[in-house]
């Protein structure tokens, strides 16, 4: 017998006015998952988590979480999922131990069960010693924990997290990073994760989805993506002025791929070994070579690819 996916889309459109934000995307999501859904910003992600969580209706195609359709089952769907969105309204004035209460009253969970499920959801986002602060005077690392937290407190099934690291330092990225993991190994819960950041996808997710412009370009998982593109990525920084000089020269050693001002990048065919080769070859073009380096295969590599450009949030990586 089949088993039934978390989540589920067919065709799944969404329009505003004559604005095609979700372009006829087909998915599927394996229970226990983590699956990474990766795009730059306004390619459509959080529409695609809206319409999921129910939040937005499909303008045409359909969509399933939990074996539920998100419109004529709406209320079972958000019986069997947390959401913990980019934007989601905290107020300000409550403490976090008065907003997971709070949170248990609307999931109708019994008193006693909910004081000590919400210690224990406060102590696994490291915030037992601010449970009793209003939320106004906590961090966004510590907010994005206690959206977690709250996401988590009637125990789903599946799991929505919008862009959950957005804004984060390094040591809460780690820390938030940490507890999806073991929500997923420990739980079995299913994680569906939108992000822009290539470290993240890559880290967390078992499989990937990269959308751009409404429509999913590429999918599978971030080695079979990665190993996809073959050749490692050589890219050569030079003067303003010998840009051009530059691609002739390298047009001999691999495809030209896409890269930021004053750079150019290609993928070298041959790798390492014919490095040495390409910086002979510009400077008997009289190209001066400012900067080299040789990066294996990465997913803005696998965007890069399908989409022609680099991914917002690559860092310096282009």
């Amino acid at each position: 017998m089949a088993v039934r996916p978390a989540v589920e889309a067919e065709g799944l459109v969404r329009t505003f006015g004559d604005v095609r934000a979700v372009d006829g995307i087909d998915l599927s999501v394996a229970p226990g998952e983590v699956f990474g859904f990766l795009g730059p910003n306004g390619a459509g992600k959080s529409t695609v988590v809206r319409m999921f969580t129910t939040l937005l209706r499909p303008t045409a195609g359909t969509a399933t979480v939990g074996g539920h359709d998100v419109v004529s089952g709406s209320a079972a769907v958000r019986r069997t999922i947390g959401v913990a969105l980019q934007d989601a309204a905290i107020d300000p004035l409550m403490t976090g131990q008065e907003l997971i209460r709070l949170q248990s009253v609307l999931h109708g969970i019994p008193r006693a069960v909910a004081r000590t499920r919400g210690e224990e959801l406060l102590e696994r986002v490291g915030l037992t010693a601010a449970a009793g602060r209003r939320v106004g005077t906590y961090s966004g690392g510590m907010r994005r924990r206690l959206d977690l937290a709250m996401a988590l407190v009637h125990q789903p099934e599946i799991l929505f997290l919008d862009e959950p690291t957005t804004g984060l330092d390094p040591t809460s990225r780690q820390a938030l990073w940490e507890e999806v993991r073991r929500l997923n190994t420990e739980h079995g819960t299913t994680v569906f994760l939108t992000t822009q950041y290539l470290e993240e996808a890559d880290q967390l997710a078992d499989r990937i989805a990269i959308i751009d412009a409404g429509r999913l370009v590429r999918e599978g998982t971030p080695e079979v993506l990665k190993a996809s593109i073959g050749s490692p990525t050589l890219r050569i920084d030079v003067q303003p002025g010998s840009v051009e000089a530059a691609r002739v020269v390298l047009e001999a050693f691999g495809s030209d791929r896409p890269a930021r001002e004053g750079r150019v990048a290609i993928g070298l065919d041959g790798g390492a070994a014919r490095v040495a080769d390409a910086v002979r070859a510009l400077d008997g073009a009289g190209v001066v070579v400012e900067h080299l380096e040789l990066d294996a295969p990465s997913l803005d590599d696998v965007f890069a690819e399908a989409t022609g450009r680099r991914l917002e949030g690559a860092g310096d990586e282009s």
